[in-house]
């Protein structure tokens, strides 16, 4: 919506957040609450008013263009009730009935554009039963208004703990990694460190502009020959892990949690590969992985986030990791799945290593400022178009929520807009680790990926515990 405002009444869109809503490209992330009962929809608008709409000035707000040319963000009078939609299916039906129409809905929602005429938000609640849930609850965000952090802490501002509203939520804890000698490095260990840091710096930002401009991935199961891929039908399907079982691969093999995951779908996409299509296995696939650039880990109150000069501050505030799809016939998965481990953790600690992604976050900022959004918008669309898929990850909380004291049982989310035909979002919740895969409908089989993967982790955990996740005995193995 193009609009002219006075500068001073209005906070400027950030360049990340003009990168992620033009003509060009527009991502929005979608964040599905299952409950445990039927959500009474009359609650709807009086909790957005009173907790959801306050949290942040951009949830009442349209983005216009100033007398300048600058985009900002614009107060207006927000109509909530053109904000929350209830769709009406068959009555009487059976939950895969529901879980099919649920499918179909939240493709039918993520192809749909937002109004610009209006905040860019919308949720969605579905009053039918599913395999998961009594009734779901949907939100869509377009991105944006901020980024996976920012997004899930003005979700749980809204909600509370269902076994004690009074207590505060808790999170996984997240260890910074440290040097035994506290760091104290001689001049040979400081040399040797930097050149790596140097080179893999170098190596970084030359991977990501060629693989936005010159080299993309091979067309394979999970890439498809289709331009516009991000306008076509999608179908979204999830599985979930144990964080348990997750801690004991972890503790076993010395790696990360992030480590554990990313090699498990990794594994499981290659073997869905291969079964699709003999040779694939082994074609030139990368992903990107979706990295947090903020210094400090963890959420912050909302207050907090939004304050000016805030250590976790609100907004868009990531980049991409380019990570090469280890290949079945290199990691020999059959005979050791672990390599896909190990192979994920050395190539992500590489480049995390590196001071690539934040330069690359730079470039993009010095394209914006000089050559316009748009251009910017390009950069990203052609790294992800060139890239096989993308993963993202958020860490959720270890007590089960509620919402106007309705317990959620479950929590997912997926980034949509992307053009991808495969998608994975990753959160922790309670005591497990939920993956929703989105894909490109009658292009990607869900379902069968979503079995490669489970089949994968099996593997990766026999072979690391010495049994299955099925057995009775592997608390004493492992």
């Amino acid at each position: 919506m193009e609009l002219l405002l006075d500068q001073e009444t209005s906070e400027p869109v950030s360049p990340s957040g003009q990168f992620l809503n033009n003509s060009v490209l527009s991502l929005s992330i979608i964040a599905v609450l299952e409950l445990e009962e039927l959500f009474d929809d009359s609650q709807a608008i009086p909790l957005l008013n009173d907790l959801f709409l306050p949290i942040n000035p951009r949830f009442s707000s349209i983005t216009v263009t100033d007398k300048d040319g600058e985009k900002r963000w614009k107060r207006v009078e927000v109509r909530l009730k053109d904000h929350v939609h209830v769709p009406v299916f068959a009555s009487g039906m059976s939950t895969q009935f529901y879980d099919e129409c649920l499918d179909h809905y939240l493709s039918k929602t993520a192809m749909e554009e937002f109004p610009q005429s209006q905040p860019l938000w919308e949720v969605h609640i579905i009053k039918y039963p599913t395999s998961h849930a009594a009734s779901n609850i949907v939100f869509k965000f377009h991105h944006s208004l901020g980024d996976g952090i920012s997004l899930m802490g003005a979700l749980l501002s809204c909600l509370k703990r269902a076994d004690n509203p009074s207590l505060p939520l808790t999170f996984p804890s997240a260890k910074l990694h440290t040097s035994k000698d506290g760091g104290n490095f001689s001049m040979f260990r400081k040399v040797p460190r930097f050149l790596s840091s140097a080179y893999n710096t170098l190596s970084e930002i030359c991977s990501t502009i060629v693989k936005s401009s010159l080299v993309e991935d091979d067309k394979t199961p999970i890439r498809s020959r289709h331009p516009g891929v991000e306008f076509l039908p999608l179908s979204i399907t999830t599985t979930t892990f144990s964080l348990d079982h997750i801690k004991q691969i972890k503790a076993r093999l010395g790696v990360t949690l992030n480590d554990v995951i990313t090699g498990t779908i990794f594994l499981g996409t290659r073997m869905y590969m291969e079964t699709a299509s003999q040779g694939s296995g082994n074609a030139r696939s990368t992903s990107l992985v979706l990295l947090n650039t903020r210094m400090h880990g963890g959420y912050r109150s909302v207050q907090e986030m939004v304050k000016p000069d805030a250590e976790l501050p609100w907004g868009n505030h990531f980049a991409f990791l380019n990570i090469p799809i280890p290949k079945l016939r290199d990691a020999e998965a059959r005979n050791n799945p672990l390599q896909f481990v190990f192979d994920a953790r050395k190539v992500i600690k590489k480049r995390r290593s590196s001071f690539g992604v934040y330069l690359t976050a730079k470039y993009l900022q010095l394209v914006g400022r000089f050559r316009g959004p748009e251009r910017a918008s390009k950069y990203i669309h052609g790294t992800l178009e060139n890239t096989s898929m993308g993963i993202t990850n958020l860490m959720g909380p270890m007590e089960k929520l509620a919402v106007a004291d309705n317990p959620i049982n479950g929590l997912y989310f997926v980034v949509t807009g992307a053009p991808q035909s495969l998608m994975a979002g990753v959160v922790s919740y309670v005591g497990n680790l939920r993956v929703a895969l989105l894909v490109e409908k009658d292009f990607i089989d869900p379902q069968k990926l979503r079995s490669h993967i489970e089949k994968a982790f099996d593997m990766i955990f026999k072979a690391a515990c010495g049994t299955s996740t099925h057995s009775t005995a592997q608390l004493k193995i492992c």
